[in-house]
């Protein structure tokens, strides 16, 4: 089958990946030449480590690093209030690590296990090809110099800002300005720079697998930090609140002066101001929010990533859900025949992947505190049973999935008998812990379940499960226990 996959990032290499071990022949088409490093760091969870490894993604050659620690930071004192999580926490939930990885990194390694040495027919990649309209009926796309190219599947990955959405849709989606937070500022530190000045040497004590969130609260504006590359660069975003008309549209490549960053964090201890006065490239762009959409696909073309699905950063999850797409597709396209057995696999694709993504990305819209709030709308996604009540639920429900074996599951169904090739994988996808193991972990475990999980998500008023106490922190500053004493 010849498959063509429009966009090179994450969910369109890691499909393109799947397709081919699935026996297909893939050709991915690319806007960019990838000729330069883009994007930041990017948090690679459990549910996506455990089939990553399994296709050969090796984390620790490509320099990502394990989470060890994260943590609430007083931005003040810049002593740690309270942990979140240890280097055991994901794998106890999840059954697999958590990584921190540069975009770049990650991007690479997809890439070679996609075009390089392996099973299946190396994936062909297109740069510099821009697709300016997209026909499900035949299915195609066309270039922008009038190439008409054809293939028996689309898979469109090609971002937030696809034209494929509305096709597939049938109308323009609409989007919101999210709150408390709209707007994301992006920069990266190397950490030798900082290990030449001993006014900002002190950030890289400890700093191995440490996620750092610094917070004021009551202006709605959250640093956080985490490692990359073994250690040897820090990853900062800053998210805040601006003000803004309508019609705004997402712009990753909109680059500020670092002072716009220290004007922002102006409260926060002159020590901290010093190291992000380190960077040399900050980007800037809005977070839009958009409510899931009712379809992915429409005859055989369907949607992947962040075409199907943007996220807002709150659950750290965006790239995660983008790979699980990716996988996905290529396990339910092994061994499809004609355009009525594809579109039948698509419709699996969608059973698998849409109301999980949608829950996500609706979680996403908002702070871990907060999920009862948007009760009503999880309900359109999940069962009663499953809407999470409290953060350890979302962890257990974000972590705790097996995409490989909920997709194979639904083959069966489909088709009794079916298994993957056996060269598909390259080692064991690693499984979800017992759920009374995970709860356990959660209810009590030694740093216990924070709503503060993902390297952006902070709100006002949140809670954190630890060890015989349950404490309400209303500010970053002043931590307050429900029982008994301060903890501040």
């Amino acid at each position: 089958m010849k498959v063509i996959v429009v966009g090179a990032g994450i969910a369109g290499l890691t499909a393109a990946l799947s397709l081919r071990r699935a026996g297909h022949s893939v050709q991915v088409f690319e806007r960019s030449q990838l000729l330069h490093e883009v994007g930041a760091a990017i948090y690679v969870p459990p549910n996506a480590t455990r089939f990553l490894t399994a296709l050969g993604l090796d984390p620790t050659a490509l320099g990502f690093v394990q989470q060890k620690r994260a943590s609430l930071v007083n931005r003040h004192t810049l002593e740690p209030e309270v942990e979140l999580a240890n280097g055991e926490t994901a794998v106890r939930v999840g059954g697999a690590k958590l990584w921190y990885a540069h975009r770049v990194d990650l991007h690479s390694g997809l890439k070679e296990l996609a075009t390089g040495r392996g099973a299946g027919t190396r994936v062909e990649i297109h740069a510099g090809q821009r697709v300016v309209s997209y026909n499900p009926g035949t299915p195609s796309i066309t270039l922008e110099n009038g190439t008409e190219v054809t293939g028996d599947l689309v898979v469109c990955a090609d971002g937030v800002r696809s034209g494929a959405t509305q096709v597939v849709h049938g109308q323009p989606v609409a989007q919101c300005d999210p709150r408390p937070m709209n707007c994301a500022y992006r920069f990266l530190i190397p950490a030798d720079v900082l290990e030449r000045d001993d006014k900002t040497i002190w950030f890289n004590e400890s700093c191995d697998g440490w996620t750092r969130i610094f917070a004021d609260v009551s202006a709605d504006k959250r640093l956080v930090s985490y490692p990359c590359r073994n250690n040897t660069i820090h990853n900062f975003v800053l998210l805040v609140y601006e003000p803004r008309g309508d019609g705004a549209v997402e712009d990753w490549k909109a680059g500020v002066p670092v002072e716009e960053v220290l004007d922002r964090i102006a409260s926060f201890s002159p020590r901290l101001k010093q190291v992000v006065s380190k960077a040399t490239e900050v980007k800037k762009w809005p977070l839009i929010s958009r409510n899931p959409i009712p379809r992915w696909s429409k005859g055989c073309m369907t949607l992947a990533g962040d075409a199907a699905h943007p996220m807002l950063p709150h659950q750290g999850q965006g790239g995660a859900q983008a790979l699980e797409d990716g996988v996905a597709l290529g396990i339910v396209m092994h061994g499809a025949t004609d355009a009525s057995d594809i579109e039948a696999r698509l419709a699996i694709y969608e059973k698998v992947r849409r109301n999980r993504a949608s829950a996500i990305q609706t979680l996403s819209n908002t702070g871990q505190d907060q999920v009862q709030r948007i009760s009503h709308q999880l309900a359109e996604y999940m069962a009663p049973e499953q809407i999470p009540q409290t953060p350890g639920d979302i962890f257990q429900y974000t972590y705790g999935f097996d995409v490989v074996r909920e997709t194979l599951g639904a083959m069966r169904d489909y088709q009794p008998g079916f298994q993957l090739p056996r060269d598909f994988f390259e080692r064991e996808v690693l499984g979800v812990p017992g759920r009374h193991v995970a709860q356990s972990w959660l209810g009590w475990g030694q740093f216990g379940v924070a709503a503060c999980r993902s390297d952006t998500d902070m709100n006002t008023e949140y809670r954190v499960s630890m060890r015989w106490t349950v404490q309400r922190l209303q500010t970053l500053d002043s931590v307050v226990r429900e029982r008994k004493t301060s903890f501040h």
